[in-house]
């Protein structure tokens, strides 16, 4: 039998720049989530949350390292250069929730039974930062340079695309938060516009990382430019209608009213709704100035 040398193992994939960068999310979000698991705590859907972000992405990181290492990433049908590089940015943008959630929700003080829990949290604030820079790190090492042929997730309009479907999550958890949307046409409109906007993201990142953008019946660059324009025009619209809506005196309230409470309000709702809208328009016309000269392949 022939010896294969350096065929099986891929050491690149720990040893390069971006490995280490794996390395040290999986380090940084196993350390995170064991604190908290041990000594910090966490309750209430906002420490579910963080607890959920650590956890996954610790567990998609040892999965593309594991990959990488051993090269099974090749016997995958998935475009694994797509894949990585919508993790690495979608980690980049869950990992920053949590790391600015949990300081924000937990104790700091000391107990009757010492301030152990306390360091226990400190430290878990600290790891869970340093893993936003990890990830943040791995979209700077992976993302394409000018001129570059890549794929297209790891370009300026790819990762727009992730960040614009999360921040339309921000605005559907606005939404379900009290936020009166049914009480106007109007606002059913904005609702319309953030959902469809959002669906046809989602299917253009998975058919980015699937490698089936062959499926379409016109090639997929004109397709996201064109797509990238209608989105443009809608969340312009709708960074009209919402405010206009919500806060004219004829319709709603300028002001926040008195008797909110804390965290049921609905006019607390529709400030984030106009704020993340006016964002997610900022994000389109951005990714339509840069996805008219990108060149990417979709599969890599």
């Amino acid at each position: 039998m022939e010896s294969s040398r350096g065929t099986h193992l891929n050491m690149a994939a720990v040893a390069s720049r971006v490995g280490a960068a794996r390395l040290l999310q999986a380090a940084f979000g196993c350390a995170t989530f064991s604190l908290v698991a041990h000594r910090g705590g966490f309750s209430a859907a906002y420490g579910t949350f963080c607890m959920s972000v650590w956890c996954f992405c610790f567990a998609v990181t040892v999965f593309i390292v594991t990959c990488e290492f051993t090269r099974l990433h090749s016997c995958l049908s998935i475009s694994w250069g797509n894949f990585t590089a919508a993790f690495a940015m979608l980690a980049t943008l869950m990992s920053i929730t949590a790391a600015v959630i949990y300081p924000l929700y937990v104790e700091f003080g000391c107990h009757s039974n010492g301030c152990e829990a306390r360091d226990f949290r400190i430290s878990a604030s600290v790891f869970a930062g340093l893993l936003f820079f990890a990830y943040a790190a791995e979209v700077f090492l992976t993302r394409a340079k000018p001129g570059q042929v890549t794929s297209y997730m790891a370009t300026v309009s790819g990762l727009l695309k992730i960040v614009q479907a999360f921040v339309a999550c921000i605005i559907f958890g606005a939404l379900v938060n009290g936020s009166q949307y049914d009480r106007y046409v109007a606002t059913q409109w904005c609702v319309a516009v953030y959902s469809f906007c959002f669906v046809v993201t989602v299917v253009v990142v998975a058919l980015s990382v699937t490698g089936k953008t062959a499926m379409l019946k016109c090639p997929f660059e004109r397709f996201v430019v064109v797509y990238t324009f209608v989105a443009v025009l809608m969340y312009l619209s709708a960074a009209v209608i919402w405010p206009v809506f919500c806060f004219d005196r004829k319709y709603g309230s300028p002001h926040r009213p008195y008797q909110c409470s804390r965290g049921k309000c609905p006019w607390d709702s529709q400030v984030v709704i106009a704020v993340f809208t006016c964002v997610n328009l900022v994000l389109y016309i951005v990714d339509l100035a840069y996805s008219q000269r990108i060149r990417f392949v979709s599969h890599h």
